[in-house]
């Protein structure tokens, strides 16, 4: 683009130039800035999937050893069950990533195809919950007429029972100008699932608080009245476990805020792809100290010892470290 001579342009016309090539450098800044946060957020989701496909490559490692190993090494029942459920777990919060960032794509192939729901069984006790708007009066200043209603119904447990929460949204019109008024959707952890906050929250806490496995839930829902299948609970923990994801930065975050942290590493054993035995690799934990207004404990998985892995967690972090491996945080 080219611009007039500007020693032959008055004031006024020099500040319209002015004003405007100003503009333009606003607009690209905020295009850069746009293009620069979709980056960050693209290579997030990158490591983020890595670290699930090296996570997937060691627990299919494992099925083949239960597959094909000698009798010795095979797993029994419960380890293959527990196996399973993990592995299901991980590919449910894989497709919630995908979904993710096929959502933030602008070219898509073809519109999703939503799985047939089964219909929640009609003797299990219902709660309505009705969304209405704050306001029936349109802008113009016409009454709105109801016109129907969308119905949704979500699955909700208490222990030993389960309730069906019938989300009723009216739909209001004006005849006068045809404006159609409805309340919004209420926010749910796995947009137009079945489950619950509730629900969801059952399941986490009974996985991971009361060390019940997803088979044993399963069959303490059947016995409440719904029978679950333990693949569906698996994708359910996996969806959980993307949505908490800010949760666990959040508390690195924190963590990192503290002068002083303790940390700690665990060894658990790892069956590398493509060799017949395990070897250590380390659950490293990082925490606040006791003394800290908020606590707060953060773990991060590692191959190894080595002390680049607590210098990828601590970053630039400036403070004091408490472990009781100082030969080992040395290096950090």
């Amino acid at each position: 683009m080219s611009h007039p001579d500007v020693s032959q342009l008055n004031a006024e016309q020099l500040r319209a130039l002015t004003a405007s090539l100003f503009s333009r450098l606003a607009e690209q800044e905020k295009t850069l800035q746009q293009r620069t946060e979709r980056n960050d957020s693209l290579t997030h989701r990158v490591s983020y999937l890595e670290t699930l496909n090296k996570k997937l490559t060691h627990e299919m490692a494992l099925l083949k050893r239960h597959r094909f190993g000698k009798h010795s090494e095979q797993l029994n029942v419960l380890q293959r069950t527990l196996l399973e459920d993990i592995v299901d777990a991980d590919v449910g919060g894989i497709e919630a990533e995908l979904e993710a960032a096929q959502a933030d794509s602008l070219s898509q192939s073809r519109p999703k195809q939503q799985p047939k729901r089964v219909p929640l069984p009609p003797e299990l006790p219902r709660r309505l919950i009705e969304h209405e708007p704050d306001n029936t009066h349109c802008q113009c200043g016409c009454q709105l007429q109801r016109i129907g209603e969308d119905i949704s119904e979500k699955l909700d447990y208490t222990p030993g029972e389960f309730t069906v929460e019938r989300h009723v949204r009216g739909k209001w019109v004006c005849k006068d100008c045809e404006t159609l008024v409805q309340a919004p959707v209420p926010a749910h952890v796995i947009d137009k699932g079945l489950p619950t906050t509730g629900l969801l929250a059952q399941v986490l806490v009974a996985k991971y608080a009361d060390h019940l496995p997803l088979y044993r839930q399963e069959w303490i829902f059947e016995r409440a009245g719904l029978g679950i299948p333990r693949s569906t609970l698996a994708e359910w923990v996996g969806r959980c476990g993307v949505a908490l994801q800010p949760l666990a930065d959040a508390l690195r975050e924190t963590i990192l805020s503290h002068p002083v942290v303790h940390a700690d590493e665990t060894p658990v054993p790892m069956l590398s792809p493509g060799k017949k035995k395990t070897h250590r690799a380390y659950i490293w934990a990082y925490c606040t100290t006791p003394y800290a207004q908020t606590r707060a404990v953060v773990y991060d998985f590692a191959p190894s010892r080595a002390g680049e892995h607590a210098r990828t967690f601590l970053g630039d972090w400036q403070g004091k470290l408490v472990c009781e491996s100082p030969r080992v945080y040395r290096r950090v």
